[in-house]
């Protein structure tokens, strides 16, 4: 008779499933194992440390959603007399919170034989209160965000339905309180901060990317800026607009050279609608509109009109792209 439990060599547990002869898990938990030494090559040892949490980071920007906007993503029953106390309260559970994360991006990106728990934990308690200093101006920031959608959009009924169901004032928010972390030096927590509103949304922004005042992404599915993107103000994107490099230079080892300014400078009062893809350091001029679906890799002087007919023509005339 079967055993009703049977435990292999490596430790799996079988009740009624296959055995590890069906998968040869040894053979692959050694395979697994090589491949993460190999990974590993090159890299400083972090011990047994934490990364900092995505699920943690999660719960902080559903924080800062209740602090910036209470009257969409507060408590249900907040009055005059109440909303400062749920603010006040809120914000220092979510800063608490916050401190946490930053605290482990520091210890994370370090020598695990330096013991630096002390310094971390007082450098987070600094860096936090800085952070917290400039909500107020990221909050103010974010209200122009929702006013030009609310303006730019004729369907929006109600400044609170463009708060709290547009999905690119759930990917601005996350950007401009990401991209305030990336500017202190915390990139991992911005990144991270990113790629929840990414995977959200659909929007990808680099939190490196600067973004001026009064910008709106209506729809924003597959909308991707890079990181040294500059964005003017009042800028209105549509779905699918690729604000991207058009070419990554490399050292003579064939690495990658970082850091290099290579996105596109969009200067104020720009419209750029669905599928348009702007690639490298160029300069979309100043009140220019740029139509669906076409390509640019050149600077495009202020007040054009730039259409995909047009694109082509020009295309055409000069044997290379826009």
């Amino acid at each position: 008779m079967k055993s009703e439990a049977i435990t292999n060599m490596n430790g799996f547990a079988e009740n009624g499933a296959l055995s590890n002869t069906h998968w040869e898990l040894g053979r692959i938990v050694t395979d697994l194992r090589s491949a993460r030494t190999r990974s590993r090559q090159g890299c400083i040892d972090k011990g047994d440390r934490e990364m900092p949490s995505r699920e943690a980071l999660r719960g902080i920007m559903d924080g800062f959603f209740g602090v910036i906007f209470p009257d969409q993503f507060g408590a249900p029953d907040l009055t005059e007399e109440s909303i400062d106390y749920f603010v006040g309260t809120r914000l220092d559970q979510t800063l608490r919170a916050l401190k946490v994360q930053i605290e482990r991006e520091l210890e994370f990106s370090c020598n695990a034989e330096e013991d630096h728990t002390v310094k971390h934990a007082t450098k987070a308690q600094q860096v936090t209160r800085d952070f917290a200093a400039k909500l107020p101006q990221i909050a103010a920031m974010l209200e122009s965000d929702v006013r030009a959608g609310f303006e730019g959009d004729p369907a929006a009924k109600s400044i609170d339905e463009v708060r709290f169901c547009y999905p690119g004032v759930l990917a601005i928010t996350h950007h401009r309180i990401g991209h305030e972390l990336y500017s202190m030096g915390f990139t991992l927590l911005a990144r991270i901060i990113a790629e929840l509103a990414h995977s959200a949304t659909g929007i990808d922004i680099h939190p490196g990317a600067t973004i001026g005042p009064s910008f709106f992404i209506d729809h924003g599915t597959g909308v991707v800026i890079g990181e040294t993107a500059v964005i003017g103000e009042r800028v209105r994107l549509y779905q699918a607009v690729t604000l991207g490099a058009k070419s990554f230079p490399a050292r003579e080892d064939g690495t990658l050279v970082k850091g290099r300014a290579r996105h596109p400078i969009v200067e104020d009062d720009v419209v750029i609608y669905a599928g348009a893809t702007i690639l490298g350091r160029v300069a979309i001029g100043r009140g220019s509109t740029i139509g669906g679906n076409v390509w640019i890799t050149r600077d495009i002087p202020p007040g054009s009109r730039i259409a995909q007919a047009q694109a082509r023509v020009e295309a055409f005339s000069d044997g290379g792209g826009i």
